[in-house]
């Protein structure tokens, strides 16, 4: 975070909002797609963080996708 966008943030802060955010990426991954999209776009963010208690650095992955449907309503989807 620092690197990319000037920002001190710690590990606890990255944890607390995660864990904020999973219910919501939970619901909106057992939602029923609907049979056409006008967009659907994905990415995946990859980063280095420390491992809690072992010292180790891992490299975890963030999905994301955004998907726009025909009446141009957005949802945007993250998942770790």
């Amino acid at each position: 975070m620092k690197k990319l966008y000037n920002i001190d943030i710690s590990d606890s802060t990255i944890s607390r909002i995660m864990d904020k955010i999973l219910p919501i990426v939970k619901e909106c991954q057992e939602r029923p797609l609907k049979e056409v999209y006008a967009v659907v776009f994905m990415d995946a963010i990859h980063y280095y963080a420390h491992s809690e208690g072992e010292g180790l650095i891992i490299k975890p992955v963030v999905y994301i996708a955004l998907r726009i449907d025909m009446n141009e309503k957005k949802m945007y989807l993250e998942y770790m």
